[in-house]
């Protein structure tokens, strides 16, 4: 999970969506594209940036829910904390006894 996660996060595409939604929680798909445009000058299709959502999906640092005919997506950190966590805690030899 964890190659999943630095795959999707090795593009900076991908990185500026995380921050979108970091921004403002669940964005539909257009709402993204325009804040692409708008904010990093990036003039991508629906089509990739639709690709690019897919990856963070399944890397499991973008969540999806349904509400009528719209489709929102909303980012989910829990798979960051699980590699920061990895690194960040103490090691036996640092513990006090």
């Amino acid at each position: 999970m964890a190659e999943d996660v630095f795959k999707a996060l090795a593009d900076p595409t991908r990185r500026r969506i995380l921050d979108e939604l970091v921004e403002r929680d669940g964005q539909t798909l257009f709402e993204i594209c325009g804040r692409l445009a708008m904010k990093h000058g990036l003039g991508l299709s629906r089509q990739a940036v639709s690709q690019h959502l897919a990856v963070l999906e399944s890397a499991g640092l973008v969540r999806t829910r349904r509400e009528g005919r719209y489709k929102y997506h909303d980012l989910d950190t829990a798979p960051l904390e699980h590699i920061a966590t990895r690194w960040l805690r103490p090691h036996p030899s640092e513990s006090t006894p």
